[in-house]
């Protein structure tokens, strides 16, 4: 029986076929590359270039594959972007979902784990987060990932679907090998973004206010690494087919650092100074981000192995230092 992957050419994607490549499961990936590489893909996993909204072709891989579980990673995932392009968003994200589970119940396949976002809270109520905590998106991005979780809700209910959706904060780092990493174009995250000073990709970091009411004005996130990520998956997917109900996690390490402090650390790492420019605060940026994963850890057995931030970017750097243009 052989796990399906969507979206396993991306950031996340790609480490989870790893991860289950290397814990011996037969792994096929679908992705239209549209933002993944091929390059990304292990050698390993059966690949498909294809478009998730081709219900024909979903309904002809799911035949000749045999496939007994999803881990659905296949979205749009911009924040910004998804202001501006909000139908690209409700297209690509819930549509194609939509053809993905409808090609599921089709086939009689059961279970699905699908990668979420802590982005489905917007404005905190309490910090850390529970998943119990109300969700009410300030973005398209997140409102069209928490549409999906209903989505996946009312399907369980109608048709014997099983699902974990995962809600996850600040994805960083890379494979320990450094053979597969980070790439976006264009890049938003904060880590990779410090990391182009030292590359020589710009001049400087910007910092986006420093009067925030935390321990130094900047804003606070939790970081968690991209294989701490990818294990959960294959606990959630292990979790489902072995009898376990259909729930929400949040994935995060339960502690916040601010921007100065990954910038301070990236220093360390990278032996670089790495000037920081302070700009005006963004509108909708909170304060402090923060994700308790009690209950990730209680139900799935869930254990960060890269939770200090020094060898999240250590991981980084390698990989940055190694492909600056990505693939």
């Amino acid at each position: 029986m052989k796990i399906l992957v969507t979206g396993g050419a991306g950031y996340i994607g790609s480490h989870a076929v790893r991860a289950l490549i290397e814990a011996g499961r037969e792994v096929v990936v679908l992705d239209d590359l549209s933002t993944g590489f091929r390059e990304a893909v292990h050698p390993d996993a059966k690949f498909y270039n294809m478009d998730i909204h081709d219900g024909e072709a979903l309904d002809k891989l799911f035949r000749a594959e045999d496939i007994a579980g999803v881990i659905h990673f296949a979205a749009f995932s911009q924040v910004g972007e998804s202001m501006k392009k909000p139908l690209k968003y409700y297209d690509n994200n819930l549509s194609g979902t939509l053809s993905l589970i409808k090609a599921m119940v089709r086939n009689g396949v059961k279970y699905i784990v699908f990668s979420s976002t802590a982005a489905t809270y917007g404005e905190p109520e309490r910090v850390p987060i529970l998943e119990s905590d109300r969700t009410q998106p300030t973005n398209c991005y997140g409102e069209t990932k928490l549409a999906i979780e209903k989505m996946m809700k009312w399907t369980g209910g109608a048709h014997d679907l099983h699902y974990v959706a995962l809600r996850y904060f600040n994805a960083c780092g890379a494979h320990p090998s450094g053979e597969i990493g980070e790439a976006h174009d264009p890049e938003t995250h904060l880590i990779p973004l410090i990391l182009q000073v030292p590359l020589g990709k710009r001049e400087a970091i910007s910092v986006f206010g420093d009067d925030y009411p935390t321990k130094d004005g900047t804003c606070i996130r939790d970081y968690i690494h991209v294989c701490d990520l990818s294990d959960a998956h294959i606990l959630a997917l292990d979790y489902l087919m072995d009898g376990g109900g259909s729930d929400v996690f949040n994935l995060g390490n339960g502690e916040g650092f601010t921007v100065k402090e990954v910038i301070e650390t990236a220093r360390r790492v990278t032996g670089h100074p790495i000037p920081a420019e302070m700009c005006p605060r963004r509108a909708g940026d909170p304060a402090q981000l923060v994700a308790s994963s009690e209950k990730a850890r209680s139900i799935l057995g869930w254990k960060p192995r890269y939770n200090d931030l020094e060898t999240i970017i250590q991981t980084a750097w390698d990989w940055h230092r190694n492909h600056p243009n990505g693939y």
